[in-house]
């Protein structure tokens, strides 16, 4: 028996003692972190329109106004869209409402559109940035036509032809 404890203390004298990692390790997942996390409305205008624009049947966001506006900055070449166009989110304690205003494509049924656009809405802003959704107002302000451009604002200029002539 004293022969097997000394085998023992010889092979773990033998193994070099382990290490120090090479690397921080981070906290573990029970280790509390200090400090606050703020999301801005506009993270959240953000996910609520894409979430929306993956619903098939929306063809834009926004109101009348905001898509005429849209379309001016386009012809002149000022920016670039806004990813929030159409949305507005308020945040308070975790808790977020959203209103979205949409423009259906023609030949969808715009009830089911509106309640498919409220299910996703909910479901990728819960999911994607940990709030919990209240509400999900959704406006069909418009039906976009077969044959109609995104910028449903079009000049007499654009329905000239190559030649000039109405066409």
């Amino acid at each position: 028996m004293s022969e097997a404890l000394a085998e023992q203390s010889e092979s773990s004298a033998e193994e070099p003692a382990p290490s120090p990692p090479s690397y921080i390790e981070a906290p573990t997942a029970g280790a509390v972190v200090k400090g606050r996390i703020k999301v801005a409305d506009e993270v959240v205008e953000k996910v609520a329109a894409l979430a929306a624009l993956e619903v098939a049947g929306v063809a834009d966001m926004g109101g009348d106004l905001a898509r005429a506006f849209e379309s001016v900055r386009d012809r002149i070449g000022i920016g670039s869209r806004r990813g929030n166009q159409g949305v507005s989110a308020q945040i308070q304690d975790r808790q977020v409402a959203v209103s979205l205003t949409i423009v259906v494509e023609y030949g969808h049924v715009v009830m089911d559109v509106a309640s498919e656009v409220k299910t996703n809405v909910a479901r990728t802003v819960s999911r994607m940035l940990g709030m919990r959704v209240m509400e999900v107002n959704v406006t069909v302000d418009d039906v976009r036509l077969p044959g109609e451009g995104r910028a449903a604002a079009r000049g007499p200029a654009e329905d000239l032809d190559e030649e000039g002539e109405p066409g």
